[in-house]
């Protein structure tokens, strides 16, 4: 399973995205992709995020929490790993 968020993205990239995934609500994308098609879609992501940010999660069942997940753009929030268990770190505001 894969879930893809979308905030203050570019249309073209969210058009590009309903292509290979199901668009549930506004920015919320949901489905199964090959590592092979996630990279790619991850790739096109950062590539024409522009102003907006992302955030991708992932099933992987060789964590004890079960998924991972990336983060791209201006968010405040940041992927932490915390002894193979993931965690959000905060940017202080102004960065």
């Amino acid at each position: 399973m894969l879930v893809i968020v979308l905030e203050a993205a570019p249309p073209r990239l969210r058009g590009r995205l309903a292509l290979w995934l199901l668009e549930v609500r506004a920015g919320v994308y949901v489905g199964r992709a090959s590592p092979r098609l996630r990279d790619r879609l991850w790739d096109e992501i950062v590539a024409n995020i522009e102003d907006g940010n992302a955030v991708l999660v992932e099933a992987n069942s060789s964590l004890e929490a079960g998924f991972t997940f990336r983060t791209a753009g201006r968010a405040r929030r940041m992927p932490l790993d915390s002894d193979g268990y993931p965690l959000v770190a905060f940017h202080p505001e102004g960065e």
